[in-house]
């Protein structure tokens, strides 16, 4: 063998010795307490009485893609491994009275456009566009239209935000496609989801989170945590006292995690004490393998397995 062949050979192997580690890194992202197990993408259910509307707004408004429709519920992507369900409140697992305790950040480089162009399709603001006191982030906070809290941020460069940053260069930005049709411009991306969740004990919902997730805190801003979940998708834990929102005992969402070792998750989950609500089983009416847990201030935690079935086809392209 030549010494300039066997040089390429060589460079050629490295490659995908290294392509293959950041294969198995992504994994096992989930942390080092439930490193063989994966989390694909992250889903968050919301609650309508007027299924067209939110279809219109995340659709139209939004330019979200979408990639799963069950008639009374519908999946549309937000960012490379975020999703929003949009479900028919007369049919789905919560009460239409239920407290909206949620926030749902859609993280961008592109805050200033967003607020221009959401205002200018009329969508109500709740909080205008500002830089934060609090941390480095600016951003601002719509409502949609069955009155969930949407904030848009950026995280600005600072050391607080450097492990979030650098997990972020990582991720693909998304931005409308091109058989879309929506309003939103072609310039205006999306580079990740965290779901903000509400808690009276913090240190309980991280430990919750570390322990049995194994996820990895990425933003410390005191009041609020960020936790790692999916390439571009994060938990967020917020001191009740201090967030959008109060502690309330039921809240109309459910967080659901996508990943190919439900059951794996199920026996891991169980084996930590972690209470279920439903057991796992494969759906008679859809072509979805499910349970539900409850995490420590009630929240619904759904794992979800998409079986193979014309219906699941798109969203199983994306998840691969």
């Amino acid at each position: 063998m030549g010494k300039a062949v066997k040089t390429a050979w060589v460079w050629a192997f490295s490659v995908c010795l290294l392509f293959s580690a950041c294969q198995q890194e992504q994994r096992k992202m989930v942390g080092s307490k439930s490193e063989s197990l994966s989390i694909q993408a992250n889903l968050v259910f919301f609650y309508y009485p007027d299924m067209e509307e939110a279809e219109r707004f995340y659709g139209d408004i939004l330019g979200l893609e979408r990639v799963l429709d069950y008639g009374f519920a519908k999946i549309y992507r937000i960012s490379l491994s975020t999703f929003i369900g949009l479900v028919d409140e007369t049919k789905g697992m919560h009460d239409p009275s239920e407290p909206k305790t949620v926030t749902l950040s859609f993280v961008t480089q592109e805050i200033d456009q967003w607020y221009q162009y959401l205002k200018s399709h009329g969508v109500e603001i709740r909080n205008p566009l500002k830089d934060a006191s609090r941390h480095p982030t600016r951003g601002f906070v719509a409502y949609d239209p069955a009155g969930y809290f949407l904030e848009f941020e950026r995280f600005l460069e600072h050391s607080q935000n450097t492990l979030l940053l650098e997990q972020l260069t990582e991720a693909q930005t998304l931005y409308p496609r091109s058989e879309q049709k929506s309003t939103r411009p072609d310039s205006l991306g999306i580079m990740a989801n965290i779901i903000w969740l509400y808690y009276r004990d913090i240190p309980e919902a991280q430990a919750f989170y570390e322990e049995n997730f194994g996820s990895k805190l990425l933003v410390d801003q005191g009041f609020a945590k960020v936790y790692s979940s999916s390439p571009s998708g994060f938990i967020g834990l917020v001191d009740e006292a201090q967030g959008l929102h109060r502690f309330t005992q039921k809240k109309a969402v459910n967080v659901s995690f996508l990943t190919d070792q439900i059951d794996e998750w199920y026996t891991h989950l169980g084996g930590k004490g972690v209470k279920i609500k439903d057991s796992l089983e494969a759906l008679e009416s859809f072509p979805v393998k499910a349970f539900v847990a409850y995490d420590p201030a009630g929240y619904f935690i759904e794992f979800d397995r998409f079986l193979k079935d014309p219906k699941n086809q798109r969203i199983l392209q994306l998840l691969q």
